[in-house]
């Protein structure tokens, strides 16, 4: 049978099995694109593809929470289509991605998705869903919201509180965009960063002669980004809303969400591969091109010690996910901000990169053990978008996106080699440790020690519930509960 073929059978035998909560030795059996058996000594039919997996684990695909493909951002077309995006991601170990719509001000949030779609249906290699932007607010915002939830399989929006006159939202409008997503149980993904104090130190740091890429971390102070997590946190606490903050980059954004779940509020968070690996010393290289290569948002931060800590975080659970949040542009592309830093765009590659790197600076390094690493790099954000657990976990019935990952090999990280677009790796030359040596796609064989084989346009969409129990069942309780029981309650335990 062919490599692509979603009804071959596959017997993966001798591995140890990882899911978030427990690692046992087991066998795993898929047909039909699904798994169909876990467990030793398996009664299978004839005819299977048998993968030795002995010495290695057998974990769930990554899921990568935060991708952008073929998008323009800062007047810059990223380097990944919805082809080259995904190709990266399952030679990576990552089995499905959620990329970003981001219609302009005033444009149709339904349109925008539908032409997303249409590029993605045509160039994707896996599973995919869409998380949509809600970059302006009225009543027609709001109507579309509910026929992307009710009709079209997405159950997230991005706002933003940075961007100014771009993509950010007034608090009002942040209200009610959160209001709306409790309404129809969508998560509310929100970038927190106090935008108009952004907006301020940006031309502060421009009038001081400040041009370059530092000027990045000088004008976006991380107590900017913690004002507006606690202040994103507290409208969300208004409306009702779960809220889910998404590129946590400092430690004091970290203190904010860990004292808010202290409160009962209902937080979580994702930061990203490069704020949990990389200082903002990078900045201050002597090679302008190199320093640029690191401009992200919110900018990595100068304390050293500051991925470490968010890596930590992740292993206890205060931050529940690490997404790429890949966005590729290539030198060139950056170099349009060559005298003025705020004309660089936003964003590095790191789809291919987001498993390897987290075990090594993760699992390797004693921040997290095996499971935790499942739960960061998949289980959890199956979870909160409602894909759990057709999706993060090996059990029978899931869908079969499978990785034979070996622990003890590694590999060195060459931008020269990548799968991903760009012509600038963060992690160049790194050793990492944690291969995927055998990937696995809805039943589908699409990469083997490095080879690809996987058609274009052979992914497809995958719908998310709304009301994911994960965000949504503590809220549906605490609804039931008196408001003075639920204040007393509060009020003694904070």
């Amino acid at each position: 049978m062919a490599a692509g073929s979603s009804s071959m059978r596959i017997l993966i035998k001798g591995g140890r099995v990882v899911n978030d909560d427990v690692t046992q030795e087991a066998d795993v059996y898929i047909e039909n694109g699904l798994i169909q058996q876990v467990g030793r000594d398996l009664m299978i039919p004839g005819g299977a593809k048998v993968i030795d997996a002995s010495g290695k684990l057998v974990i769930p695909g990554g899921i990568d929470s935060s991708v952008h493909l073929q998008q323009t951002f800062m007047n810059a077309n990223t380097q990944d289509d919805f082809y080259t995006g995904t190709k990266a991601a399952l030679l990576g170990g990552s089995t499905m991605v959620i990329a970003h719509v981001l219609p302009e001000r005033g444009a149709s949030l339904l349109e925008e998705f539908e032409k997303i779609r249409a590029h993605a249906d045509a160039e994707a290699c896996c599973d995919y869903a869409l998380h949509v932007g809600v970059t302006w607010w009225g009543p027609k915002v709001r109507r579309e919201m509910q026929v992307l939830v009710g009709e079209k399989g997405v159950n997230s929006f991005q706002m933003f509180m940075a961007y100014k006159d771009v993509l950010m939202l007034k608090d009002s409008e942040l209200y009610q965009a959160m209001h709306s997503c409790k309404d129809i149980g969508a998560v509310a993904r929100v970038h927190a960063e106090n935008g108009e104090l952004v907006h301020e130190g940006t031309k502060e740091a421009l009038d001081l002669g400040i041009s370059g890429p530092e000027g990045m971390e000088i004008s976006r102070p991380e107590e900017l980004e913690a004002e507006a997590t606690h202040r994103a946190i507290t409208i969300a606490n208004r409306a009702h809303c779960p809220v889910y903050l998404v590129n946590v980059s400092s430690v004091s954004a970290a203190d904010v969400i860990a004292a808010a779940r202290m409160q009962d509020k209902v937080v979580h968070a994702e930061t990203t591969l490069a704020h949990s690996a990389l200082s903002g010393m990078h900045y201050y290289h002597q090679d302008w091109a190199h320093a640029a290569a690191h401009v992200i948002a919110p900018p990595l931060r100068l304390d050293p010690n500051t991925p470490d800590c968010l890596m930590g975080l992740l292993g206890n659970d205060i931050i529940n996910v690490v997404a790429s949040d890949h966005r590729a542009f290539n030198t060139k592309q950056k170099a349009m901000g060559k005298e003025d830093f705020t004309k660089i765009p936003h964003g590095a590659a790191g789809v291919e990169d987001r498993m390897s790197v987290i075990w090594e600076r993760g699992v390797v390094a004693g921040k997290m053990d095996e499971n935790r690493f499942v739960a960061v790099t998949s289980s959890n954000a199956a979870k909160i978008y409602n894909l759990y657990p057709r999706k993060g976990r090996i059990v029978p019935g899931a869908d079969a996106d499978v990785v034979v990952w070996d622990p003890d090999a590694s590999r060195k990280i060459l931008s020269s080699s990548q799968a991903q677009g760009g012509d600038f790796n963060l992690y160049e030359g790194q050793r990492c440790h944690g291969v995927p040596l055998v990937t696995i796609s809805r039943g589908r064989l699409v990469c083997e020690n490095g080879v690809f084989t996987c058609a274009q346009g052979s992914g497809r969409f995958y719908p998310m519930r709304s009301f994911p129990d994960f965000l949504y069942k503590k809220m549906v309780q605490r609804e039931k509960v008196p408001l003075s029981v639920y204040v007393y309650i509060s009020f003694t335990v904070s």
